[in-house]
């Protein structure tokens, strides 16, 4: 383990290093490529002013507002479709209709139903995550191995044994490895949604920067996204290992 955190450790520092030395010695303009210290110094400033945590919030907030909205209506309805065919029937044509949307494309007519409040920004994280959540969570509820289900029937299971007992927890890590997945998209989504109508959150911090040709103060904004998403990414890695004890010896 020490070693995965030297080797992930050395490849950051070579890359900074090469990073400084290539706009310290003017192989690349800051026109194009601001130098780290130029990024540091733009962060340092944005942060002291207090906007930076704060578009941070507002984003994150509205983040997770639409992904957990997503999430509670995806996984029930995607485990219902994967177990039921005539949900499936029912709702498959709708999924094939709205899976090739991004979520960008729903952008005005959002603005025409909603405003360009939080509401909106929500709306669009949701419209643009719950797809891919029940996606998952469809596939994941098939694969469940049927051996399993026979066997839990022939020992009397009921429906709602079977369902607790057998499918949710066969069905439960690609659940969760769809739920980490689309937490990406979801940021992708609040940050389009903030480049066209939004105050404050990063997008609208990117957008700024951008509009004023700062292109370091863009770069604090996008690393304050991986940033977060990496945080959010190990939370939710905790919260794998204790809902799936059995699986701590197959994960690295």
């Amino acid at each position: 383990m020490r070693l995965i955190w030297l080797l992930s450790l050395s490849s950051v520092a070579m890359v900074l290093a090469l990073w400084a030395v290539a706009t310290g010695r003017g192989w690349v303009t800051p026109i194009f490529l601001p130098s780290p210290e130029m990024v540091f110094q733009e962060a340092r400033l944005v942060f002291l002013s207090g906007d930076l945590a704060q578009d941070i919030a507002m984003s994150t907030k509205r983040v997770f507002g639409g992904y957990a909205l997503a999430a509670l209506v995806s996984v029930p309805l995607g485990v219902l479709m994967g177990v039921w065919r005539p949900a499936k029937a029912i709702m498959d044509p709708f999924v094939s209709l709205l899976r090739p949307l991004p979520s960008i494309t729903w952008i005005p007519m959002t603005m025409l139903w909603l405003g360009i409040g939080e509401s909106q920004k929500i709306a669009i994280v949701f419209v643009g995550s719950w797809i891919y959540i029940l996606l998952y969570t469809i596939e994941s509820t098939k694969r469940v191995d049927p051996l399993l289900i026979r066997a839990a029937r022939n020992l009397g299971a009921s429906d709602l044994a079977l369902m607790w007992e057998v499918i949710l927890p066969g069905a439960l890590p690609g659940i969760l490895t769809g739920l980490k997945v689309t937490l990406a998209i979801a940021w992708s989504c609040v940050l389009s949604a903030e480049m066209i109508a939004a105050q404050n959150g990063l997008g609208a911090l990117i957008w700024r920067a951008k509009a004023w040709g700062n292109l370091a103060l863009v770069l604090v904004g996008m690393v304050c996204i991986s940033i977060t998403v990496l945080i959010a990414d190990w939370i939710a890695n905790r919260i794998e290992r204790l809902l799936l004890p059995w699986e701590r010896n197959r994960r690295v």
